[in-house]
C-alpha cells in the first residue's frame, strides 16, 4: 500500500499519466461485527480454560482481520492503467469517466445496467465511477467500480 491516505491521488512522475490508489476497505460497522464474533469465540471457550479462550479470540480476531484486509480490492490509476481489484484495462481504450452519487449509482445498477458491464462493487461503499469502454474487440461496454472518491478516480481516469 501507499504512504498516501487512501483514495488520494498521487504525484506521478510523468505528469500525462495521473496516479490514483485506493484499498475497498470495509467499513467500520463490519470491523465492529468482527471484533463482536471474536468476543463471542472468546466466551464460548470460557468454560473450556481463559487462557484457551482468550488465545483462540485473539486468533479469531487476528485472522479475520487478515481475511477481511486480503479481500479488500485496490482501484487504481497507474501507468496508463486502470486496475479494480484483479481486473485492469489500458486507460487509453476508454472513454469519458462519470463520478456517480448514491442515487446516480443505484440507478446505473439497477434499471439501467448492461449484463455485460464489468463490476467492482462493494455494497457498503455508495458511490461510484462509470466509465465507458471504447475498445471494438471488448465486448464489455463500461465499467463500473466503487469508489469513496468518484470525483478524484474519475478525474484521474479523465486526464
Amino acid at each position: 500500500m501507499s504512504d498516501a491516505p487512501r483514495g488520494t491521488p498521487l504525484s506521478s512522475s510523468r505528469a500525462a499519466a495521473p496516479t490514483y490508489v485506493e484499498r475497498l476497505w470495509l467499513g467500520p460497522l463490519g470491523w465492529v461485527l468482527l471484533v463482536a464474533f471474536a468476543a463471542m469465540v472468546f466466551v464460548a471457550f470460557v468454560p473450556v480454560d481463559l487462557r484457551v479462550a482468550g488465545a483462540v479470540g485473539v486468533a479469531v480476531l487476528a485472522a479475520g482481520a487478515a481475511v477481511l484486509a486480503g479481500a479488500a480490492p485496490r482501484v487504481e490509476v497507474r501507468d496508463g492503467t486502470f486496475r479494480a481489484g484483479g481486473a485492469h484495462i489500458p486507460v487509453a481504450v476508454l472513454g469519458p469517466a462519470v463520478p456517480l452519487d448514491a442515487a446516480a449509482a443505484r440507478s446505473e445498477l439497477g434499471p439501467r445496467l448492461d449484463a455485460r458491464a464489468h463490476l467492482c462493487l462493494r455494497g457498503w461503499i455508495h458511490t461510484a465511477v462509470r466509465v465507458e469502454v471504447r475498445d471494438p474487440q471488448d465486448p464489455t461496454p463500461y465499467w463500473i467500480v466503487s469508489t469513496r472518491r468518484p470525483a478524484e478516480l474519475a478525474a484521474a481516469l479523465n486526464d
